[in-house]
C-alpha cells in the first residue's frame, strides 16, 4: 500500500492531536458526511418518483388513448378501412380500430354532466387500447349495435349518481331542424359497465357507445372521426407518423402520442431536470462542508506534514494525503446515501401512504392531480449518473485544503513545536 493511501486512513480514524477543537472538527466531518448521504438520497428518489411519474402518465394515457391515430382535415374519415389497410402495412403497426368522438351532455334526473362520447368497435378497440385492463364493471363486449348500451368512467358515473343497470338520457348537440325551432337529439342509453382508468380526465369526462349507435345519433352515416393505431415499439411512434405522413393522402393527418399528450411528458422531463439541478446542489453545499473538514485537519496536522516533509515526501504526496481524507469522507456519505435512496425508492409506494395514513394527510387528491397515486421506478443509470456527480463535487471540494497542506513549510511547522 502506498504510503499516501495509508496515511490519509490513518486520518480519518485517527483522533484528533488538539483536545479543544478535535470533537468540532469531527463533528464538522460527520456533517458533511450526513449532508451528502441525505442529499444523494434525495436526489435518488426524487429522480426515481419522476420516472415512475412518467410511467405511470404514460401507462394510463396510453391506456384509453392510443399510439398514434389518423384522421381528416374536414372532421370525417370515409372510406376508413382504406386508410387502415395503408397503415397495416408499416411493419411497426400492429392493430387498428375506427373510432367515432363526439361532446354530449348526459343526464340522470336533475344532474347534468358534460363528456366526451367516444364511438367503438368493442372488439377491434380491444387491439388498440387497454380498456380490458379498467373495467370495473361489465365487459367491453357488452357494448353491442342497436342496444343503445354505455359504459362510463367511474367518475362519471358517481357523478350522475348511476350504476350498471341504470339509464341515462344523451343530448347531442347536432339537433333535429323544425319549423319551429332547433330541437337537441335525446337517446336514452343504458349503462352497460364502468371502467377506472385512473387518470381524473378520462374517468370523469369520458363516456363509451358502440361505434354503430355513435354514427347513427350523430348522423355520420359510414363515415367515423379517425382510425386509432397500435405500435409494437411506442417510442418509434414519431418515425411511423412521419412514414405514414408520406404515404396517405393530403387530406388526412396523422399524430401520435408524444404529440397530443406532449405538454405532460415535458412538463415531467422538465421537472426532472430542474430536480436534480436543485438537489445537485444540496449535494455540492454538502461536499463542500468538507472543505471546512479538511482546513481544520491541515491546521491540526501541521506538525505530522513538516515531519513527512523532512523525511522526504514530496507535496504532491501531501496533497495526496488529504485528497484521499476527503474523498474517504465523501464515499462514507455517498455509500449510505445511495443505499438509503435505493431502499426508500423502492419502498415508497408502501412509505407514503403509511405517512398519509398517520399524520391523516393526503398529498395527491383524486379530483385535483391526474396520478392519485405516488409512483416510484429507480433507474440504476439515474444512480450511476447520481453516484458520479457527488463524487466529483466530492474531489473537488479536497482540491483547496490539500493544495494548502502541500504549500506548508516545514520550518514555520516545527518553530514551536
Amino acid at each position: 500500500m502506498k504510503f499516501e493511501l495509508l496515511v490519509g486512513l490513518r486520518y480519518v480514524r485517527a483522533k484528533r492531536r488538539n483536545v479543544s477543537g478535535g470533537g468540532f472538527i469531527s463533528f464538522i466531518s460527520f456533517a458533511s458526511m450526513a449532508g451528502i448521504a441525505l442529499g444523494v438520497a434525495a436526489l435518488i428518489v426524487v429522480l426515481s418518483v419522476m420516472n415512475g411519474f412518467q410511467e405511470e402518465l404514460r401507462t394510463r394515457i396510453l391506456g384509453v388513448a392510443s399510439h398514434a391515430q389518423i384522421g381528416a382535415f374536414s372532421g370525417d374519415l370515409p372510406n376508413w378501412d382504406q386508410y387502415a389497410q395503408i397503415a397495416q402495412k408499416h411493419p411497426e403497426v400492429v392493430a387498428t380500430a375506427p373510432f367515432v368522438q363526439q361532446q354530449a351532455m348526459l343526464t340522470m334526473d336533475q344532474v347534468v354532466r358534460g363528456s366526451v362520447v367516444r364511438g367503438i368497435d368493442p372488439v377491434m378497440e380491444d387491439k388498440v387500447a387497454d380498456f380490458a385492463k379498467h373495467m370495473r364493471d361489465g365487459k367491453l363486449t357488452d357494448l353491442k349495435a342497436g342496444e343503445f348500451g354505455v359504459i362510463l368512467g367511474n367518475e362519471l358515473a358517481r357523478a350522475l349518481g348511476v350504476h350498471v343497470g341504470d339509464k341515462v338520457t344523451l343530448i347531442a348537440p347536432s339537433g333535429l331542424v323544425t319549423p319551429a325551432a332547433v330541437l337537441p337529439r335525446l337517446k336514452q342509453f343504458r349503462v352497460v359497465g364502468i371502467f377506472e382508468a385512473g387518470m381524473y380526465e378520462f374517468d370523469s369526462g369520458l363516456a363509451l357507445i358502440h361505434i354503430k349507435d355513435a354514427q347513427t345519433l350523430y348522423q355520420m352515416g359510414d363515415k367515423v372521426s379517425g382510425v386509432r393505431l397500435r405500435l409494437n415499439d411506442l417510442f418509434q411512434a414519431r418515425q411511423v407518423v412521419d412514414a405514414l405522413s408520406r404515404e396517405l393522402p393530403t387530406d388526412t393527418w396523422v399524430t401520435d402520442w408524444t404529440q397530443s399528450h406532449a405538454n405532460f411528458f415535458r412538463a415531467v422531463a422538465m421537472e426532472k431536470t430542474v430536480m436534480f439541478i436543485i438537489l445537485s446542489l444540496i449535494v455540492g453545499v454538502a461536499a463542500f462542508n468538507i472543505v471546512s473538514a479538511l482546513v481544520m485537519a491541515v491546521q491540526d496536522k501541521q506538525a505530522d506534514i513538516a515531519i513527512l516533509r523532512t523525511l522526504g515526501a514530496s507535496p504532491g504526496s501531501v496533497m495526496k494525503i488529504f485528497v484521499i481524507q476527503g474523498a474517504l469522507m465523501g464515499l462514507i456519505g455517498l455509500g449510505i446515501g445511495v443505499l438509503g435512496g435505493v431502499i426508500l425508492a423502492l419502498n415508497i409506494t408502501s412509505v407514503v401512504p403509511w405517512i398519509e395514513r398517520t399524520f391523516g394527510v393526503q398529498f395527491l387528491a383524486k379530483d385535483v392531480y391526474y396520478i392519485s397515486d405516488l409512483p416510484s421506478k429507480l433507474m440504476w443509470g439515474d444512480v450511476v449518473g447520481v453516484v458520479v456527480v457527488a463524487f466529483v463535487l466530492t474531489l473537488v471540494a479536497t482540491l483547496y485544503p490539500s493544495w494548502r497542506a502541500s504549500r506548508i513549510n516545514p520550518a514555520e511547522a516545527l518553530r514551536y513545536e
